[in-house]
């Protein structure tokens, strides 16, 4: 085994010759689960300090850090003292630091964006048929135009990285990264102003980084490699995001130092050889445990899927199972303190009551990364408004409801109350539209998303994102319901658009479970919500039926099931495949496990898998519990 203490030494001794102003060369750090990345972050930052600290101070130069969440953003700064040669930020606070000055060229790539936007509207107007998918387009072109016409007037753009942008003058999520990349990629200038402030780029969790900022750093690093370190740290197995780089490793170019940890200080010997074991076929990393490491436990339960065993309750019988094997009374009972996942989202949203609003969102590729981190436009406008807004009225917390009101209602803003000639009256608008939003829950009513979109929009008590515009003018749109509906015609409609009419039109209560999920707060784990977290008792659930995803697959990465005709085709253009989605996820969930893991699989296909794992290698005969051959003790539904 390899010793912790040198290999520790070894990765200071090459992070110091790179993070060397003199000589700067770019790295690649390739960090597995469980190995202390972040650990590995801050002593880089710490050495640098002790280097380059008071040079950076006087000369107001910085090492820019940047991580995916603002609670990693947090911890790291902690562990750093705060110190200020260092900007830590996420991926869009960066990107929104490096811009938000340079008003006049974000006006031109705005304007020249909206234009493209707008043609491609009108043109689809010109050759697509009358009917709803029509009317939207017509909301939207005039929607874009109103915006289009505003761009000249305004003078400073705005942008708030972690909620909704839906001021005239803001920018949303998507428009700050692409005019980052765009300008850093185009822009000699901006590429100066880059290396001059932060000659120093780190990049936490770099394979889930925005695709086109990560080609963007590249572009600068290759053009100005003597004056600019670019440091990335990761592990492409653990890519959870749509919008990361494919191939992040194999793009990196072979001048650039390529140091790894190979130790996992988090997992028992048994976990450690399993998730070896799953990476194996998709690159040639292996991890070993540290040299005092417990055996730890591995089961794999392979339950059969016929339709009617209520699953929570073999999950209960599993754990159980569990508590007995471990010897671990925390499995099960009183006590039971387990974290289960999942590989597939919307099995989570299936079982955690949000199904209807999640799934048409989650089936636009577009709208994945912000659906699942809470960023995605409109997401916010409910989760960080309406619904506190909501909850405080049920609970009749007075304070809340005047604290939100006064902080989000353009009713009752200071510009508002500054030109109203009846101030008071303003404060009385705010009130009704209030009283008026709260009466949909009446009789504990549990109104549709859209009644209340609606009741907002009609009171004007918030500001509506541009992306529900459509959506509320299709509602307000009285027809004649016994009338065909040419919109049907699935070439011509919009998606998007189409997506959230179907999201909205759920019960209100569907977006309050939603929100619990993307918080971590339900009983499952969310894959971004697991990132760097660690669990000593881990159940791993696979249910292909209950999830009907097509992103991801158990039974082919099991054996169960034939790669397609497009997973060939894909494998042999060397794209990515359902299969190598799957793999990353079921690596990283098993990943997570301190002490002891249950994989659960439902599944009509037991011999197959087990035949198939066994092949693999991945578990033992003795691992492999059957427990679908008899399920007359589970209860049924």
């Amino acid at each position: 085994m390899t010793d912790s203490a040198s290999q520790t030494s070894e990765l200071s001794t090459v992070m110091a010759n790179c993070l060397n102003l003199e000589n700067p060369k770019s790295l690649y750090l390739f960090a597995g689960a469980g190995s202390g990345k972040t650990h590995a972050l801050v002593e880089a930052m710490k050495m640098f300090r002790q280097k380059y600290g008071q040079e950076f101070r006087l000369s107001a130069r910085k090492v820019a850090v940047i991580t995916y969440t603002k609670a990693a953003c947090d911890e790291i700064k902690h562990r750093i003292d705060y110190d200020s040669i260092f900007t830590v930020s996420t991926i869009h606070s960066f990107a929104w630091e490096l811009i938000k000055t340079y008003h006049k060229d974000i006006r031109e790539w705005l304007s020249h964006n909206l234009q493209m936007e707008i043609k491609d509207l009108e043109r689809k107007q010109q050759t697509g048929r009358a009917g709803k998918a029509s009317a939207d387009r017509a909301v939207q072109i005039e929607s874009k135009k109103k915006r289009l016409d505003r761009i000249a007037t305004i003078k400073n753009f705005a942008y708030n990285p972690n909620g909704e942008n839906i001021g005239k003058n803001s920018l949303n999520h998507a428009e700050v990264i692409g005019i980052a990349a765009d300008f850093l990629t185009g822009k000699p200038l901006m590429q100066r102003i880059l290396i001059r402030k932060y000659p120093v780029l780190l990049i936490d969790e770099s394979q889930d980084t925005q695709k086109d900022l990560v080609d963007a750093f590249f572009t600068v690093q290759r053009k100005h490699s003597e004056e600019f370190c670019l440091s990335l740290f990761g592990d492409t197995m653990q890519r959870i995001y749509s919008d990361g780089k494919v191939g992040l490793e194999e793009a990196v170019p072979e001048e650039w130092a390529k140091p790894a940890i190979t130790i996992n200080y988090r997992s028992p010997k048994r976990i450690v050889r399993l998730i070896n074991k799953i990476r194996s076929s998709a690159d040639d990393h292996i991890q070993e445990p540290v040299n005092n490491a417990p055996e730890g436990f591995v089961r794999l339960f392979l339950v059969q899927d016929n339709g009617s065993i209520n699953k929570t309750i073999v999950e209960a019988e599993i754990a159980k199972k569990m508590a007995e094997i471990t010897s671990d009374n925390q499995w099960s009972g009183d006590s039971q303190e387990i974290k289960m996942l999942t590989l597939e989202h919307q099995m989570a949203a299936r079982r955690g009551g949000f199904n209807e609003f999640f799934e048409p969102l989650y089936q636009i590729s577009k709208f994945k990364t912000g659906l699942l981190d809470g960023t995605l436009s409109g997401i916010p406008f409910f989760s960080q408004q309406i619904l506190p807004l909501v909850k405080a009225l049920q609970t009749e917390n007075g304070f809340a409801v005047a604290r939100i009101v006064k902080k989000d209602s353009p009713l009752v803003s200071a510009d508002t109350l500054k030109t109203s000639e009846s101030p008071e009256g303003e404060i009385r608008k705010a009130d009704d539209a209030v009283t008026s939003l709260i009466s949909l829950w009446e009789n504990d009513s549990d109104p549709p998303l859209i009644d209340s979109l609606k009741a907002v929009a009609a009171s004007r008590l918030f500001s509506m994102p541009d992306v529900f515009a459509p959506i509320v003018s299709r509602a307000n749109l009285a027809r004649d319901e016994s009338e065909p509906d040419d919109s049907d015609e699935t070439t011509d409609n919009n998606p998007d658009i189409d997506a959230w009419d179907k999201a909205l039109s759920v019960p209100f209560s569907q977006l309050e479970f939603y929100v619990q999920y993307i918080t971590d707060k339900s009983s499952f784990g969310t894959h971004q919500g697991i990132k760097g977290l660690q669990f000593p008792r881990v159940m791993v659930i696979l249910d292909d039926n209950e999830a009907r995803g097509f992103m991801f697959s158990y039974d082919k990465l099991f054996g169960a099931k034939a790669p397609t005709s497009t997973d060939q085709k894909n494998a042999q253009e060397g794209k990515e495949t359902s299969i190598d989605r799957t793999r990353r996820l079921f690596y990283v969930t098993c990943s997570r496990a301190q002490s002891s893991l249950a994989v659960v699989v439902y599944t009509n296909e037991k011999d197959k898998i087990r035949d198939h794992l066994q092949t693999l290698n991945w578990f033992s005969e003795g691992e492999i519990i059957d427990i679908g051959g008899d399920t007359s003790h589970f209860a049924r539904t």
